[in-house]
């Protein structure tokens, strides 16, 4: 399976924990033995305007934080394009789930999700998208930006039991119906993360469940990431969910 990954995704670019060190070294350790890197490459200004607003490219921009946020957000429209013909998992930071237009917070500045599914849409390669975030927090910039366009739609999983997690997975893929499916890849509701509820191989069954509902309908899919934040686990945690979208 491609991962699309860049050496600079290893830099400390703030203080927050998205961004902490070990952090990306601790996912690669656990994947590369499994997996084909692709380098990532920077996505163009355009590209982010679609997504954002110019005031808040610019205010990226004044916090010294534009070349990593916007090579994440080009990461995450080669994973997107990848995925179009196979499953691809996107290796990026910073996350970008809750930047919104003209706004961003918790350890985001552009939404890179959002960013890739318009630059195909508007290439025509993509007619509809789906969203599936699973990060333990709503992905509230993703539904600020695509929650009013006919042509996304966007499942934040919040159900707070394993068991009721899973169905909402299920429930919701069993009714996605799209050209593309895209994973907010959000690990922190790992049982040793922030949110205590999931198992490593939940993740393998999601990406199993994802890539499995992409090929009924004859689409595609792929996953960017987002949390997770215990180093001890989320390696192992990618790499189920890598497992998991390769059908294995």
């Amino acid at each position: 399976m491609k991962v699309v990954f860049h050496d600079d995704f290893y830099q400390v670019y703030t203080g927050d924990p998205a961004a902490a060190s070990g952090r990306m070294e601790a996912i690669v350790k656990n994947i590369e033995p499994h997996v084909e890197f692709v380098p990532a490459v920077p996505a163009l200004r355009r590209h982010i305007a679609a997504a954002h607003s110019e005031m808040h490219i610019q205010h990226v921009e004044n916090q010294g934080l534009y070349e990593i946020a916007a090579l994440a957000a080009g990461g995450a429209i080669q994973a997107a394009q990848i995925g179009l013909t196979e499953p691809c998992f996107g290796l990026i930071r910073p996350p970008g789930h809750h930047a919104s237009m003209s706004s961003a917070w918790g350890f985001c500045y552009f939404n890179n999700m959002v960013v890739a599914l318009k630059v195909l849409q508007q290439q025509h390669k993509i007619e509809s998208a789906c969203v599936l975030d699973i990060d333990l927090h709503f992905g509230d910039g993703t539904v600020n930006i695509l929650g009013k366009e006919s042509w996304a739609t966007v499942i934040n999983v919040e159900a707070h039991s394993r068991t009721h997690y899973l169905q909402e997975v299920e429930e919701a893929l069993n009714n996605c119906r799209a050209d593309l499916i895209g994973i907010s890849a959000g690990f922190d509701n790992h049982a040793a993360d922030w949110g205590g509820l999931l198992s490593t191989e939940d993740y393998e069954k999601i990406g199993y469940r994802v890539r499995k509902a992409a090929d009924s309908i004859g689409g595609s899919c792929f996953a960017i990431l987002e949390g997770g934040y215990n180093h001890d686990v989320l390696g192992e945690n990618v790499l189920a969910m890598i497992q998991g979208m390769t059908g294995r």
